[in-house]
């Protein structure tokens, strides 16, 4: 009993030491973060003078940190002669001498470390970790290499070496690292693009990796890889005819069914590329009728097509020869599950182009009548059947449209765009405290752009009923947005020049500024719409259109008149006078891409 008692006692002694180091520990970190490092160093010297191997780090540390250089190599010395074999107190004595600035003297000890380095893999990732440990990445990076080497394999340690060159921005080395390593994992191509997109910071980062990708396509012409990372390049550079070469001359290689062409179009398209785009359709085109994708490109060309005319100054007979695309294609195809998207784009040109809203909507009629058609598809084609009803005055139609897609599609996007349709209706016919009901519902939608466009509504409606409680000058104003939807931008404006006339104080002065604008950019007079949006962004910054006006001049100025400084000035007022608008994070990200800030998390 006696025994044990001295045991536990002995437990106890050494249970508190232990807790005492610990909280001796805490609080030299403590110190040091504080910068009163002459305690923390003392602290630190008590803790090694009780435990010397476990406290050795933080010791010669805290005497650096003193620039205490030649006690810190004593100390680190005598655990050298004490432990000769171990690594870390060698690379100790290394970073002493370059914190002394004798870079000679920490090279020969790092170099030797090297020159003995085992041709074993684990001891070789060991000693690379303890060198970026001690802050020495350089170092890290020459074992790892000098251990490929040694194992006869320049396969290994490559996670480790990418993770090492992009923490150093060794742009050139982390290229080389992917394309020595892409081959053989072709799956991380997605993650080596947004990789070094994240990295490259302009021309000269791109036609690195381009004379670098060349080079390999020279050596190993068979590789699909460099030449899929190519045309990548390419599209980043915004070299689209290049980058579809590229994909064309892949193709013609492996003489397939032209998918990854087609994919390629798709994302010409969205970077708004139509020419080069309607090329590589025609390609796949040119593949023939037996292949898979012969409809869907042909329908695609002729949406490209739509979208190169309209994107401009377009005449009636651009309009014309588009309507003869789609005929011809739903006259060789036929109206089915395959062309309906054809259908449903026929019918937006027929109604708001041409205007020709019957032809309109017999087609979508026709259309969401075929049967297994996609269900989104089809709920689209609904929606906007009932816009085409809206259009001609069925009023209850257009409804009933919008109801049975909200019924059938709740909690969805489409739902949510349904439920916004059916308010912006009773708006547009003047049932505003109906169109406020649902508008309040939608401001908390999943879709911000729902959510946005109802909130807008919704403050549009309550402002001026405020003010107007017949709200006679809103319906007249609801009148003149319905046919700024309609694409009848001579009728809109006949409305919205007599409102003042018959309302002199109504409170739609920035509402009526902002139609017009809307009208001007539907027409692609955008020089012209700069007024009125500067109109209310100086006279109504206040108002409900004030940011969407100052977000609406910088996207201009930058995507549409090429003039970034003034894009920057709106994109920073946004983020300065309007910080809670919903433009804040868009406006926040254009405004750093502009000025030229690396992307979020580099340095």
């Amino acid at each position: 009993m006696r025994h044990f008692a001295i045991f536990s006692f002995f437990l106890l002694v050494l249970n508190y030491a232990a807790f005492a180091q610990v909280d001796d520990l805490q609080l030299a970190k403590q110190l040091t973060a504080s910068g009163d490092l002459q305690k923390a160093l003392d602290i630190y010297q008590k803790l090694y003078k009780q435990d010397n191997e476990a406290n050795f780090g933080n010791y010669v540390g805290a005497l650096l940190s003193v620039k205490k250089f030649d006690d810190a190599e004593s100390l680190t010395r005598k655990m050298i002669r004490k432990h000769p074999g171990e690594a870390r107190y060698a690379i100790t004595m290394g970073k002493i001498y370059t914190q002394k600035g004798d870079i000679d003297k920490a090279n020969l000890v790092f170099d030797e470390l090297i020159k003995n380095l085992p041709a074993d893999p684990g001891a070789i990732a060991n000693l690379a970790t303890q060198f970026y440990q001690a802050e020495n990445a350089d170092y890290a990076i020459k074992i790892f290499l000098q251990g490929r080497k040694l194992l006869n394999n320049n396969k290994l340690y490559t996670y480790e070496l990418l993770s090492l060159y992009r923490f150093k921005r060794n742009k050139a080395a982390l290229v080389e690292e992917y394309l020595n390593f892409l081959p053989d994992n072709p799956s991380f191509i997605t993650q080596a693009e947004t990789t070094l997109s994240s990295m490259f910071e302009g021309p000269a980062d791109y036609d690195l990796l381009k004379v670098a990708l060349f080079k390999k396509i020279q050596k190993f012409p068979q590789e699909a890889i460099f030449i899929d990372l190519l045309t990548w390049q390419f599209m980043q550079q915004r070299e689209y005819d290049q980058a579809l070469n590229q994909a064309l001359a892949l193709n013609r290689r492996q003489n397939d069914d032209g998918n990854s062409v087609f994919e390629l179009c798709q994302t010409l398209v969205a970077d708004e590329a139509y020419e080069t785009a309607i090329r590589g359709y025609e390609f796949v085109i040119g593949k023939g009728k037996g292949q898979a994708l012969y409809v869907p490109a042909k329908i695609e060309l002729i949406n490209t097509k739509n979208l190169l005319v309209t994107a401009g100054k377009y005449t009636q007979a651009d309009l014309l020869s588009l309507e003869k695309d789609y005929r011809d294609l739903l006259e060789e195809f036929g109206k089915n599950n395959s062309t309906v998207f054809a259908m449903q784009r026929l019918a937006k040109l027929e109604a708001y182009k041409l205007h020709n809203l019957p032809e309109a909507q017999k087609l979508l009629e026709d259309a969401i009548n075929i049967q297994n058609v996609n269900l989104g598809l089809q709920a689209s084609c609904k929606l906007d059947l009932g816009d085409i009803y809206l259009l001609t005055g069925q009023r209850w139609e257009a409804a009933l449209a919008y109801e049975q897609v909200e019924t059938a599609n709740r909690g969805t996007n489409i739902g949510q765009e349904a439920k916004y349709r059916d308010a912006r209706l009773a708006y547009y016919t003047g049932d505003f405290t109906w169109a406020k009901g649902q508008l309040d519902v939608l401001k908390a939608a999943t879709s911000q752009l729902i959510a946005n466009d109802a909130l807008n509504l919704s403050l549009l409606i309550s402002d001026n009923i405020q003010v107007d409680t017949a709200g006679d000058a809103l319906k007249m104003y609801a009148r003149a947005d319905l046919q700024i939807f309609a694409e009848q931008p001579g009728k809109a404006i006949a409305i919205l020049d007599s409102i003042d006339v018959k309302y002199p104080n109504n409170a739609l002065s920035d509402d009526i500024l902002m139609a017009k604008a809307r009208i001007l950019i539907q027409e692609k007079d955008f020089a012209a719409a700069i007024i009125p949006l500067k109109k209310i962004a100086e006279d109504h910054p206040n108002d409900l259109w004030a940011d969407d006006a100052v977000f609406m001049l910088g996207d201009l100025y930058e995507n549409k008149l090429n003039n970034k400084e003034q894009a920057k000035i709106y994109y920073q007022k946004i983020i300065t006078d309007y910080a809670g608008s919903l433009w804040i994070n868009e406006a926040r990200k254009r405004f750093r891409l502009l000025r030229g800030d690396k992307p979020d998390g580099e340095s």
